[in-house]
């Protein structure tokens, strides 16, 4: 493990607006490309498939352990820690990628909106990190800062629901667009952000794919409770230390054949991707 990669006025801004931007390479060129010659490689098998947008790649771990390599790297744990502390566990992780034209906006949301009350309390942080440059002009993340305080925004039907990622977004009227910072990052630079803080992103209408890998992390003091909503086998990981919640942690090395079993779907499109 290395020191703490972030400075105390990082972490200050963290707590203060929900959000920090982190301009130096996460990883070492050669990890990094790595990761990003792994990402393609998953793509263009998804791809083959031909029957869903690749804004969905969704907890892609669960069927392709090699992503813990990356995942439990200390490069990125040394980032989370000064965040939530010594004792670390992985809650999911998502590539969100979004083609050159027809990439989906992100509504507006909290990403603890998604996940109810099987966090107990709700305290992730998520590393996003660039594998491609993330701009205005292909639908960069934009946040609202602050928001992360509140955290319990209600929420309509997506609207142009054929062109957003998510079937939901916060109510029209409820957030002050106004106030909205866009995180423009360069391949291999990240942003961290709190569960609770609105964000969203444009459509892509732009030249230039965007594709970022989302990493969730929690301490090991939030309990899981899966009892409290059906999420068919889903599964955490401990990533540091020591669990302090009497979680229950699934092996990294191994696939989560009980979330596969569950999702035939699932099944499907991870087995496409491992090969």
């Amino acid at each position: 493990m290395v020191d703490n990669r972030l400075s105390t006025q990082q972490v200050e801004r963290f707590r203060e607006e929900g959000y920090v931007v982190v301009e130096e390479p996460v990883f070492a060129e050669a990890r990094f490309q790595a990761l990003k010659d792994h990402f393609e490689r998953k793509l263009t098998e998804w791809e083959k498939l031909g029957d869903a947008s690749p804004e969905h790649m969704d907890t892609p771990h669960f069927g392709d352990p090699a992503l813990f390599e990356w995942l439990f790297a200390d490069e990125v744990l040394d980032l989370v820690e000064p965040l939530v502390g010594p004792d670390i566990a992985l809650w999911s992780s998502h590539f969100i990628c979004k083609p050159a034209a027809i990439g989906k906006r992100v509504p507006w949301h909290e990403d603890s909106a998604y996940w109810g009350s099987v966090l107990d309390p709700m305290d992730v942080v998520t590393v996003w990190l660039a594998i491609d440059p993330s701009t205005p002009a292909n639908g960069c993340m934009r946040v609202i800062p602050g928001t992360h305080l509140g955290g319990d925004s209600e929420y309509e039907a997506a609207r142009d629901r054929g062109r957003s990622v998510f079937a939901t977004e916060i109510k029209e009227g409820r957030l002050d667009e106004s106030k909205a910072v866009d995180l423009v990052l360069e391949p291999n630079q990240c942003s961290i952000h709190h569960a609770k803080l609105i964000h969203g992103s444009s459509a892509n209408t732009g030249t230039m794919r965007r594709c970022g890998y989302t990493m969730r992390y929690m301490p090991t003091t939030v309990r899981y409770r899966p009892e409290r909503r059906d999420i068919h086998g889903f599964q955490i990981y401990l990533g540091r230390g020591a669990d302090r919640a009497a979680n229950t942690y699934a092996d990294p090395t191994r696939a989560n054949e009980a979330y596969l079993e569950a999702n035939d779907e699932q099944r499907r499109r991870m087995k496409a991707m491992a090969h």
